[in-house]
């Protein structure tokens, strides 16, 4: 059954619902006048049934009002926000069956209770567009949710680049040349590749790739290295390979019109990391790093040079963590600095099996400066601006107020385009039991343990030499503390 057939019962139903209960009229009255079982009418007022229309005549009738207002497709008072719901394509769009959730279930909820559900809506609309909240983060969110719930990890998907990779004799144990992605898209899927300046171009200055379907011509931007020239390529390949038909033609969103293509964007992307860092490959790398008895960060500086690719794409391997090493209580995060400024923020995050600290804060207060990822940064700032290196690093963090300690990895690097901005990469592995086992150099005393908090508005950190504001969200929290004594003392 199609969503708009469901809306068209659901509005139905709900409109009978409220005429009957604006005539204080029973469902045994109603149904009984309308010559209709009352098991029928309750169907009805669920959304699950929508009688001919000559039982609609009766309802029509009994209830007062005309067959064309009965039927018809709006919702007023206070049910237009459920009406508006029903008939945006926010609701056709969401990716219910991803998440095992039913149809019929969320309408039974609208239809049991359209009153509160419409209030409830409301509330939501209202938050959204204070905090200029669109449907696009929804999509957004939604897919982040959907990669939580899989622990990022996709058999299927792993399979196919596993039979890709034996079809068309992809390296596994070094890089996969740029030239053999180029060359695979033109022999098999008929592209016309071409590097343009974009630089000439304002509006196209910032965009890495840009494919014109009814040409089957990829504009790839000069600007861009090897290894971000390897992952648009790879992409490409996924989209064809995989027949995603619904995709975006950039390289990044212009505009998100359905969920489906935030899907098959990452669907791409999570391919095209698979053919640059060989699954089979990374696992026994990973092995051998986690049975070192000390830490050495040269030996992640190899696996970049190894594959020669960027942090981000080695890190976005490690999602075989969960599946292959049950390790899953993990987060991952990119932070984002503009070169020369104390401008920090996040701009991509996973959390794995719960929320981890740290996460993004939208309240544009100050991430603690002692977040491994933010001292990463400030490393690679101090180096020579000729050409910086990647800064490798590794700490313990201990959060303030909890239990929780974070065996955390980060890889800092200068932006390779835009050339403006600083980015690290960091995964944080919960230190618990089961980590100690795995991780031989978990122990290694080398390995700075430091307290951090999540921002300096929130820290209670008295001592603190890194602070860059005071805790002023903690302090208003304790004058209403104090307030609310004060009141309780009063006699």
């Amino acid at each position: 059954m199609s969503i708009n057939t469901q809306n068209s019962k659901i509005i139905f139903g709900l409109k009978v619902k409220q005429l009957r209960a604006e005539k204080d009229l029973s469902s045994a009255a109603l149904a009984a006048a309308a010559d209709l079982s009352v098991s029928y009418l309750n169907e009805i007022e669920k959304g699950k049934k929508k009688p001919r229309s000559e039982k609609i005549q009766k309802l029509a009738a009994v209830l007062g009002c005309s067959y064309e207002e009965l039927t018809s497709p709006e919702l007023s008072g206070n049910l237009a926000a459920v009406g508006e719901l029903l008939h945006s394509n926010f609701l056709n769009e969401l990716p219910l069956d991803l998440f095992g959730i039913e149809l019929n279930k969320v309408v039974e909820i609208i239809a049991s209770s359209p009153i509160q559900v419409s209030a409830f809506i409301s509330t939501l609309v209202e938050l959204s567009r204070t905090f200029a909240f669109k449907e696009e983060n929804f999509y957004f969110h939604a897919l982040r949710a959907y990669q939580e719930l899989h622990y990022n990890y996709f058999e299927n998907l792993e399979e196919k680049i596993d039979t890709f990779v034996e079809r068309f004799n992809i390296p596994t144990k070094r890089p996969v040349p740029t030239s053999l992605l180029r060359q695979l898209l033109m022999d098999q899927y008929g592209y016309s590749i071409i590097e343009v300046d974009f630089s000439n171009k304002p509006a196209l200055k910032a965009m890495r790739s840009v494919f014109k379907p009814e040409q089957k011509k990829l504009f790839i931007n000069k600007e861009l290295n090897e290894q971000q020239k390897a992952l648009q390529l790879g992409k490409e390949i996924a989209y064809n390979y995989l027949k995603l038909k619904e995709r975006i033609n950039t390289s990044s969103f212009l505009r998100v019109d359905n969920f489906k293509t935030v899907l098959h964007n990452y669907f791409a992307g999570y391919f095209a990391v698979g053919l640059l860092v060989n699954q089979t490959s990374m696992i026994k790398d990973l092995r051998a790093f986690f049975q070192q008895e000390t830490w050495d960060g040269n030996f992640l500086t190899q696996l970049l040079d190894k594959y020669e690719v960027s942090p981000e794409v080695l890190f976005q391997r490690f999602n075989v963590l969960p599946s292959i090493f049950n390790i899953k209580k993990l987060f991952f995060l990119r932070m984002v600095n503009k070169e020369a400024t104390n401008d920090y923020h996040i701009d991509k995050e996973m959390h794995l099996n719960r929320k981890h600290q740290p996460h993004a804060n939208q309240l544009k207060e100050h991430y603690c400066r002692r977040w491994l990822s933010i001292k990463q940064l400030a490393a690679l700032s101090n180096q020579a601006q000729v050409k910086k290196q990647p800064v490798v690093g590794i700490q313990r963090s201990k959060y303030l107020g909890t239990n929780d300690e974070y065996l955390c990895f980060t890889i800092a690097r200068p932006s390779y385009f835009p050339h403006t901005q600083q980015v690290s990469v960091t995964i944080g592995l919960l230190v618990d039991e089961e980590l100690k086992q795995i991780i031989q150099f978990l122990e290694d005393s080398s390995i700075p343990r430091i307290m951090v908090g999540v921002t300096c508005e929130r820290c209670a950190k008295v001592d603190c030499q890194e602070r860059v504001v005071e805790p002023i969200a903690l302090l208003k929290k304790s004058e209403k503390k104090a307030i609310q004594e004060a009141i309780e003392n009063l006699k």
